[in-house]
């Protein structure tokens, strides 16, 4: 198997190839006149009709503009640095433990009132499983 040729072609010789298409000429003719693939040729019109000129300009390598990031890329993408995002996320963390916090007291209680009740749960340790908060 050959070596592939990436093949680079100015913004004037696709704006040409496209004329000559518009024009009348089949675009497979157009292909096979400039060797370059008919995919090519769809392409090129596609970009020229949602971007003009500008969008038959040659990209550079990389994720097409827009798409979602991939999770790796997610995960290398470094935090956002702004001190009100950060306080906010301290006071929704604190918030988020006295809600556990509630939860398991109630969670404690009802488990103390089953064990004096003698329900089926009578054998479960009424210790309470709390854990202490996380420091700041």
């Amino acid at each position: 198997m050959g070596l592939q040729v990436h093949r680079v072609f100015s913004v004037a010789f696709k704006a040409a190839a496209l004329r000559r298409v518009e024009a009348g000429e089949a675009l497979a003719t157009v292909a096979r006149d400039l060797k370059v693939e008919r995919k090519l040729l769809y392409d090129w019109r596609r970009a020229y009709e949602t971007g003009g000129l500008a969008g038959l300009e040659n990209r550079k390598p990389g994720r097409k503009p827009g798409l979602p990031m991939t999770p790796e890329e997610r995960a290398l993408k470094p935090p956002p640095d702004l001190p009100g995002d950060l306080a906010q996320a301290h006071a929704r963390i604190a918030e988020l433990e006295r809600k556990i916090g509630r939860q398991q007291m109630d969670l404690d209680f009802f488990r103390r009132a089953l064990h004096l009740a003698g329900g089926p749960e009578a054998q479960v340790s009424t210790a309470s499983a709390s854990t202490r908060p996380s420091k700041k």
